[in-house]
């Protein structure tokens, strides 16, 4: 081996070790309100109705997911999802009525 590749397996080894697959619990909640809040945020900008259906369906997926037993989600989480997924039925309610009333 090469001197070049043993430094450079060195350098790799540490970074390696510290990595680890699983996710924690903490983890999980954390993507999915993220991943929630990221797709209101994008629902409050959508200019079609495809869009907002689209993002809507994301969050209510996000809220589906957190019902999921044994999968380390918390109950903060899930009232989190659930206050915006009401937010942003909200949203697309008032915009689908704006909708119809240009119509």
């Amino acid at each position: 081996m090469h001197r070049s590749e043993q430094l450079i397996q060195s350098e790799n080894s540490p970074r390696e070790s510290q990595r680890h697959p699983l996710l924690s619990d903490n983890d999980i909640n954390t993507i999915l309100v993220n991943g929630a809040q990221m797709s209101l945020s994008k629902l409050k900008r959508a200019r079609s109705f495809n869009a907002r259906i689209y993002y809507y369906a994301e969050i209510g997926v996000y809220l589906e997911v957190s019902l999921s037993r044994g999968a380390g989600i918390t109950d903060a989480t899930r009232e989190q999802l659930e206050e915006i997924h009401k937010v942003a039925t909200h949203l697309h309610m008032n915009a689908n009525k704006q909708l119809a009333l240009k119509s």
